[in-house]
């Protein structure tokens, strides 16, 4: 359609400039200026279509990415940082995609040796400081430097939360924290210790008791 219009338009021009009566030419005008309108509006229809193919194309191609775990990795630390040290031979620099937070980490390795690799710590033990952690990579493996928000010791490198532990506001209150310890042990207990908690805990808020874990074994 759009090669019909560019040769009927060529033609009207073609005439318009050989006619000579007014009334013609004015004719003549008015039927190319409704061409050309035409023609506007056809030709971004013919485009429209290329840039989703391309970017369907792009979604399709990233989301079928398969990561293999690690063969092993280590770490140790010092008062400032902490530094990990991935197992991995074949690692290219510009190949690792690096995900800083602070509390997280997340870092992709691309194509080694035609793999893909993941490590990742959904929630980090304490505090990291985003911007200046790094990575390195060396022949045999990568080493990964995490730079804490405070200085100090970490016991792990993932979060542990204790459940037995009470909150600071329940280390002032002993019977809070008592309580607490009851809730945790009739949610993981049997039948048998279920019945007994919630006779000691029945005992407790009536008064007959003063302490809910009086008789436990």
């Amino acid at each position: 359609m759009a090669e019909d219009l560019s040769l009927d338009l060529e033609e009207l021009r073609h005439l318009h400039s050989i006619a000579k009566r007014p009334r013609v030419l004015s004719l003549i005008s008015s039927e190319i200026s409704n061409l050309e309108k035409l023609s506007k509006e056809t030709v971004p229809q013919t485009h429209a279509s290329t840039p989703a193919s391309i970017s369907t194309a792009k979604v399709s191609i990233n989301s079928g990415i398969v990561y293999t775990p690690l063969p092993g990795f280590s770490w140790d630390q010092d008062n400032d940082r902490v530094k990990i040290y991935v197992s991995l031979e074949g690692i290219e620099q510009e190949k690792v995609e690096a995900d800083y937070k602070k509390l997280s980490i997340d870092i992709k390795f691309h194509d080694v040796k035609g793999k893909n690799y993941r490590f990742a710590i959904p929630k980090l033990n304490k505090e990291i400081v985003p911007e200046k952690c790094k990575l390195l990579v060396k022949p045999t493996r990568a080493v990964i430097t995490l730079y804490k928000a405070s200085k100090g010791n970490w016991l792990d490198l993932h979060l542990k939360e204790d459940k037995l532990k009470p909150g600071l506001d329940k280390e002032r209150d002993p019977m809070a924290g008592i309580m607490d310890l009851m809730k945790n042990m009739y949610d993981e207990g049997d039948d048998e210790m279920k019945r007994t908690i919630a006779k000691a805990w029945t005992d407790a808020r009536s008064g007959k008791t003063a302490d809910p874990l009086k008789g436990f074994p």
